[in-house]
């Protein structure tokens, strides 16, 4: 019997002879694919190397200004899923969601190649303002406050409106690629899942090895105008497709009644008690309540009830994303001095004794160093799932989600430790005055004599980590909602990794004031007067904290999950 259509909803236009349905659903599937493939290709392409070029002579950011700038880029993609969730839920539908987002994400992404112009940016930025004049030092350990960055308001803008487009993209696109294989049969779902993963990854490697390698070595107009390109033909395959997408027509979001029964159970005074909706209406027969749209009231109050329960579990998670966020931003800063080898470096035109520098040559880009997370879990993933898993299920010794993601902590916790020491390493050479001048671009790096291999460990954890506390979050959020609230929750966790990483954003800025360990104007993007080692080890300390409190509050999950009352209540709503 074919599944009840809801009212709105436009089934594929190219489903008619009795094979179309299925070859035309794994049509749709793989036009979604590609359209993350892209989207992915893009969105690591402007903030693999975003440190990298507003540290440049270009505008001169000072190291922890870039680094910030990238903890709140990052931060906003993930800060403001719900958004692009609500609207598609409340307003606009998945497919119009998805493709206005594409649109924006085209026009924001536009603007960084734009600012990679001289006529651009004196377009969008005006004028870059002398460094005013002032008396000298008295003392070598006088410190001066470091200078407004320049063109900060444009970039902070359009950094945003790209973070607000990757954020509805990410929001809609992998529930609207579920809804592509529903007919397809119960297991259609989850491979579909698997692929869309794979798909991200794969689009953040092409993206790393070709994208990162232009922008560090050629130049960042070239290099940002590909992700531009990428977008395009992204949003082109998209509406392109149009004719085989099962598109849905806006249902409503559960967002304000959850807003109403939280005001109802905080607020002290009697009279915010009475706005929820048909409080009377649970206590009476089904035939005998109003006709609402949305959920009952019964449901509303059970929605509520498993989200008291999930947000303490998700909210503690917070730290590690503090954590996971550095490999795209302090990361990125460590490697920038430490030695990179050149890609050729036995050709004798790629040094230059003159300007007393190494390496004016095809440098190995430092995003690639990235490739260390992406390739580990494009490895891992598939051996986890056909060889640990099977093996640890026979045993009866397969780890709940819960487990997962606190073992996920602790290879985030060593991801960053192993980072502090290495940074305590550098800075040993750096105060010895053992240094190497190295371009990256046209500007010019005093590093380490360290090799910047010396971070593929952290990069490696970083992936371990990510495969056993990400992965499993996701599986967490999406299982244990119920179906009316799956799609909030799923915008509650990946907002609550923007917090991970504005948070990490805004500890470098208390960092960075003067007297703090990240304060060091006068390496004029250098980081060798800094302490970040210390920053680290700081992270770290907060991430072990917080592992043990998630420990806790697990247990108290798992054992109210497994309490008889817990166990005798309905599931049918469950993911």
């Amino acid at each position: 019997m074919p599944e009840p259509r809801a009212a709105g909803e436009r089934r594929a236009l190219l489903a008619r002879r009795p094979r179309g349905p299925r070859r035309w659903r794994r049509v749709a599937a793989a036009a979604v694919l590609l359209v993350e493939t892209l989207e992915r290709a893009a969105f690591f392409g402007v903030a693999g190397n975003l440190v990298l070029y507003l540290n440049s002579e270009t505008f001169q950011w000072a190291g922890e200004q870039a680094s910030r700038a990238a903890l709140v880029f990052l931060g906003a993609s993930y800060l403001l899923a719900p958004v692009g969730g609500w609207l598609a839920d409340v307003y606009l539908g998945r497919f119009r969601a998805i493709a206005l987002s594409l649109l924006l994400y085209l026009l924001a992404s536009g603007l960084l190649p734009a600012t990679a112009t001289s006529d651009g940016r004196l377009s969008f930025c005006g004028r870059r303002p002398e460094l005013p004049l002032g008396p000298a030092c008295p003392s070598p350990s006088c410190l001066r406050p470091a200078p407004s960055p320049y063109c900060a308001p444009t970039l902070y803008i359009g950094l945003l409106l790209l973070a607000l487009a990757a954020s509805s993209v990410r929001s809609n696109l992998t529930s609207f690629g579920a809804d592509q294989v529903m007919d397809l049969g119960r297991h259609a779902s989850r491979r579909f899942f698997n692929w869309f993963y794979w798909s991200i990854n794969v689009g953040a490697v092409l993206s790393l090895l070709v994208v990162a390698f232009i922008q560090q070595n050629i130049n960042f107009l070239l290099g940002y105008s590909i992700p531009v390109g990428c977008v395009g033909l992204a949003f082109f395959i998209f509406v392109f497709a149009t004719p085989v997408f099962i598109t849905k027509p806006p249902t409503g979001s559960p967002v304000s009644s959850m807003l109403k029964l939280a005001l109802q159970n905080c607020c002290p005074w009697p009279w915010c008690r009475h706005g929820g909706r048909d409080p009377q209406g649970a206590q009476l027969l089904p035939d005998q309540r109003s006709h609402q749209p949305g959920p009952s009231a019964q449901e509303d109050v059970a929605n509520y009830r498993v989200l008291v329960k999930i947000l303490p579990v998700m909210v503690t998670l917070v730290p590690y994303w503090m954590v996971y966020f550095q490999m795209q931003s302090t990361y990125v800063l460590q490697g920038l001095h430490l030695h990179i080898p050149n890609i050729f470096p036995d050709y004798p035109g790629y040094s230059s004794e003159a300007l007393g520098a190494q390496g004016r040559g095809y440098k190995i880009p430092e995003a690639w160093l990235l490739l260390a997370n992406v390739v580990v879990v494009l490895i891992l993933v598939p051996v986890k799932d056909h060889l640990l898993d099977p093996l640890l299920l026979r045993c009866r010794l397969l780890p709940s989600a819960l487990q997962k993601m606190a073992l996920g902590m602790f290879f985030g916790f060593a991801s960053v430790i192993v980072a502090g020491f290495l940074e305590m390493k550098r800075l040993e050479y750096i105060h010895q005055n053992q240094t190497v001048s190295q371009f990256i671009g046209h500007n010019v790096y005093y590093a380490a004599p360290l090799s910047i291999w010396w971070q593929i460990p952290q990069y490696l954890l970083i992936g371990i980590s990510e495969i056993f506390a990400s992965i499993p979050g996701l599986e967490f959020a999406y299982s244990e909602a119920p179906r009316s609230m799956q799609g909030a929750i799923m915008g509650v966790f990946f907002c609550l990794s923007g917090v991970g990483s504005l948070l990490g954003s805004s500890l470098v800025a208390l960092l960075s004031l003067p007297g703090g360990w990240m304060h060091c104007p006068s390496d004029r993007g250098n980081i060798n007067n800094c302490q970040m080692d210390r920053y680290f080890f700081l992270l770290a300390g907060i991430q072990a904290a917080t592992a043990l409190l998630f420990m806790w509050i697990a247990g108290r999950y798992d054992r109210a999950a497994r309490s008889p009352a817990s166990q005798g209540c309905p599931s049918s709503d469950r993911g």
